[in-house]
């Protein structure tokens, strides 16, 4: 059984700078993947960048967010970074930012 959490008070305000419509579908997301599993989430949902980070893909009405985030031990997603997408590509800063606040689980 898989659990998602959020690093810390930091990545909830993230989350909750949202726009709504992106925020149910997150929340959305974390409850699929909770109940059955990553095979239950859309094809294009998830996308491997490097090491342990993973991102999900939320579409949205005013655009695309990201949530980069990692697996854990015993099937635990702990999410590390949440930001609305501008570019195509994941900005470097963005990933930076991953990377240090991933070694806070180390």
């Amino acid at each position: 059984m898989w659990t998602v959490e959020t690093l810390n008070a930091t990545v909830d305000d993230e989350i909750g700078a949202l726009p709504v419509d992106m925020r149910a579908r997150l929340v959305r997301l974390g409850m699929l993947i909770e109940s059955v599993g990553f095979q239950g989430l859309p094809a294009d949902t998830v996308k491997h960048l490097e090491d342990k980070l993973w991102e999900l893909r939320i579409r949205g009405r005013d655009g695309i967010a990201r949530a980069i985030y990692l697996t854990a031990v015993q099937q635990r997603v702990v999410i590390l970074r949440v930001f609305i997408k501008k570019t195509q590509k994941t900005p470097k800063q963005e990933l930076e930012l991953a990377r240090q606040r991933a070694k806070e689980l180390r």
